[in-house]
């Protein structure tokens, strides 16, 4: 009776949002058609490759409004009747002016041209002009990847992830993929490419994202105050949208690295209706050691491949579709006995719609799979090698409208649903292994979403945003269900058919901001934002791991909860040349995971058994300051922040800092333009040691000598910090070739800095513990050449 009260009241809300929607358009269509006015719409492009400029703005001077083109560069104004100005920009192209007399609707797609270099100036922002100061969107930021190109990092690979780790309230982990956003674990990121999930956003261990920068048209990190359409992460969300190709010519580029190379190809289907984009990126560490005098090292397999493909053809005015995929893997074996591969496949098919000039449709369909299989061959002159393979996988359908109410006022409302299938665990012994198999049982979710957003300007002075999803999740059979006390052991056993329901959560999730215009160079911003979490990664490492594996809310497990409040106050100097941001937070987390003390993860029939649950919470203050234009770029962030939890189980229930906690985190990226030939850059990094347990004292079992730990992360790893260097030289520049070289020096000064610290009996007195200090990188140069055919 509960799941089908909980099914009932999920389908009642459903259908009542959508309802509201409707109604939301009924009122406004019959608002404004009493009204004598007209709608003009269409796209802005780039002209010398036909990518859609998301955030363009649109500037009406007579009526001093606009308003600004979506995520596929799609705008649309309904006005008043009359002859008007049109003044049409974005960072980084000439500005065009437009003279119109509107006496009824019509369509006006705009191409605009790149602006020609300067010697003495550089852009670095890819977001319209004062858009910080008057969006209600606050904690949100966007890199253009010409920027990222810039940032030395290591290895000198651009690299999405690792830059992003520069901004305020996002802090990194050497040699990991993952990264925390205010006071959140990992699993609490949504990381989106075309829309679709990636589940491990890492390469090589964390050293490399996933994310080819060449592939990469554009990217948005929400840190708080995440628009109503994105939903199942409590913490944040990273959207990259893929490029969709030139549809005016062919155009090639690519780069040979000391240890990678890429290589971009984009070309028309029909000039100005359709083209794609294939990118391909591997690395050759593999090669390297081959050269190996040792026969184990020369036998070893280290490297990782990705591809990305997308295509995108118009039908007509009003339809246009785009089709992308991913396809990454990284492989690593140590000769005849050890082998480990994991990667990520995802797929997005999408169809953009107009139904009228006002209202604008995106219907998507999306897979994701992620699995790993690590491969044992055993002892040698035994059979007892086997295979463990485990993954998650997904297949959603979405459906989003957005409506263009006026200039001052546009609405979004739609649903989604995802089919969850998660893979434990399966062992599979070689042909003559005497190892049995084994399979850990498969699990299976529903979840699903419907939301409603409006952003309107209230008055000249305050703007508004408000929207309201409910979340609805479901864990499904088939499956043996378990319950355990409170020691962790099964207390019950039920079998649940395929598609029967095991349990059922759901709930509002409130988001609102608002902005308030001091005068034209500063404004104050408030938001407050709650989200649901339905999926929790279980993991021994902080930073995640390839082997980590995915479980769903469930009988024992509830979904994650967030509720955060910001309140930020915003200024820009110079027309804008300088801008800059101060923020502060507060997040509440409910039902947090984490583990017992000696916990069994890895292929554990009983994993839940191992999960304690508590809450937790952070707050912080973060300043931001950036220079955008001018020989001399960059910006600088700082954070403080302080991130607990609490657990029953933990530490009598006291509260303890979180391992991620760190007090300070500085930033400081410059990016100067020597001259038409050299491009410099530079990024130092500071940050506060995590949270750590060392051993209080130790005692011996049997005789082996076991470390004693009493306060969970009372102590610090030492402090951190590193500069990296980077600089480009322009080898060719003409209309048809450009090439460069590009050279970076990653820890320049050669910090070595702990990656993790070990306690072990001292080699000359067993009876004394000495800490040893592991490190990673002290000093990586790199060097890089990259091209383009145009």
């Amino acid at each position: 009776m509960k799941n089908s009260h909980n099914l009932n009241s999920a389908s009642f809300a459903l259908k009542t949002w959508i309802s509201i929607a409707v109604l939301f358009l009924l009122f406004f269509s019959n608002t404004l058609n009493a009204q004598e006015k007209s709608t003009i719409s269409g796209t802005i492009t780039d002209s010398s490759n036909g990518e859609e400029l998301l955030g363009a703005s649109i500037w009406i001077s007579e009526l001093s409004s606009g308003g600004i083109t979506n995520e596929y560069g799609f705008y649309s104004l309904t006005i008043p009747n009359g002859s008007y100005t049109l003044s049409i920009s974005y960072i980084g192209y000439e500005t065009l002016k437009k003279e119109i007399s509107l006496t009824e609707s019509f369509r006006l797609n705009v191409n605009l041209e790149p602006e020609s270099t300067t010697l003495d100036e550089v852009v670095v922002t890819s977001e319209r002009k004062d858009g910080n100061i008057k969006s209600p969107q606050m904690s949100a930021t966007s890199l253009e990847i010409k920027e990222i190109a810039l940032v030395p990092v290591v290895f000198g690979e651009q690299d999405v992830i690792k830059t992003i780790q520069l901004l305020p309230g996002i802090k990194s982990s050497e040699g990991g993929g993952g990264f925390f956003v205010r006071g959140g674990s990992t699993d609490q990121n949504l990381i989106l490419l075309d829309e679709a999930p990636v589940y491990n956003a890492s390469h090589l261990l964390g050293f490399f994202s996933v994310f080819n920068s060449d592939a990469i048209k554009d990217l948005t990190v929400y840190k708080g105050h995440i628009p109503a359409e994105f939903g199942g992460r409590a913490s944040s969300v990273l959207d990259i949208q893929m490029n969709n190709g030139n549809n005016k010519k062919f155009n090639a580029s690519g780069g040979i690295g000391l240890i990678s190379s890429r290589l971009t190809i984009e070309n028309p289907i029909v000039k100005d209706k359709g083209s794609f984009m294939i990118s391909g990126r591997r690395t050759y560490l593999d090669l390297f050691l081959k050269a190996s005098k040792d026969e184990d090292v020369r036998n070893s397999v280290l490297y990782f491949y990705d591809l990305n493909a997308k295509a995108n053809y118009k039908f007509g005015e009003k339809n246009r579709v785009f089709i992308s995929g991913y396809f990454g893997r990284d492989k690593f074996g140590a000769g005849d006995v050890f082998g480990f591969d994991w990667g990520n496949t995802t797929a997005t098919f999408r169809w953009n719609h107009l139904f009228n000039d006002r209202l604008f449709s995106n219907t998507t369909a999306l897979f994701s799979d992620y699995n790993y299989d690590v491969e044992i061959s055993g002892d040698e002159g035994e059979n007892n090698g086997f295979n463990i393979t485990s993954g998650i996988k997904d297949v959603s359908l979405k459906q989003d409208f957005k409506y263009f109410i006026s200039p001052t006022n546009s609405l979004k409302f739609g649903l989604n649903g995802i089919y969850h299938s998660f893979i434990p665990g399966e062992i599979t012994p070689d042909a003559n292994s005497n190892i049995n198999r084994s399979e850990l049982q498969e699990k299976y979710a529903w979840e699903a979403a419907a939301y409603v957003s409006d952003d309107m300007e209230v008055s000249e002075k305050l703007n508004f945003n408000f929207g309201l999803r409910y979340s609805w999740f479901a864990q499904v059979g088939p499956g043996d269900i378990y319950t355990y006390d409170a020691d962790g052991d099964v207390e019950t056993t039920e079998t649940y058919d395929n598609g029967k329901i095991v349990e059922t959560y759901g709930g509002l999730e409130p988001r609102a901001g608002l902005t308030y215009l001091l005068n034209d160079e500063s404004s104050v911003k408030a938001s407050y934002g709650r989200n649901r979490q339905y999926l929790h990664l279980v993991s021994n490492s902080t930073s995640g791991t390839p082997i980590d594996i995915w479980i769903p809310s469930s009988n024992n497990v509830k979904p994650q909860i967030a509720d955060q409040y910001a309140l930020g106050y915003y200024r820009n100097f110079k027309e804008d040349a300088y801008e800059s941001s101060f923020e502060v937070y507060y997040k509440d987390m409910q039902n947090q995971v984490d583990y017992r003390t000696g916990a069994e993860l890895i292929f554990n029939e009983n994993v839940e058994s191992q999960l304690l649950f508590g809450k937790g919470w952070s707050y912080g203050a973060e300043f931001y300051f950036k220079k955008n234009i001018g020989k001399l770029t960059g910006w600088l962030s700082y954070t403080w922040s302080k991130t607990e939890r609490e657990f029953e189980g933990i530490d009598n229930g006291d509260p303890y800092p979180a391992n991620w906690d760190r007090t300070h985190d500085l930033s400081l990226v410059g990016i100067y333009k020597l001259n038409p030939k050299w491009t410099l850059s530079a990024s130092f990094v500071y940050q506060t040691g995590n949270a750590i347990t060392y051993p209080v004292g130790k005692y011996q079992v049997d005789g082996e000598t076991i470390n004693l730990y009493d306060t969970r992360n009372d102590n610090r790893l030492p402090d951190y910090h590193r500069m990296d260097l980077g600089a480009t030289w322009q080898l060719k520049k003409t209309d048809k070739f450009e090439s460069s070289l590009n050279f970076s020096v990653y820890n320049a000064y050669g910090r070595k800095n702990a990656f993790l610290i070990n306690f072990q009996e001292a080699e000359n007195d067993p009876n004394r513990t000495e800490a040893v200090k592991l490190s990673l990188f002290s000093f990586v140069p790199s060097v890089t050449y990259n091209f383009k055919f145009k």
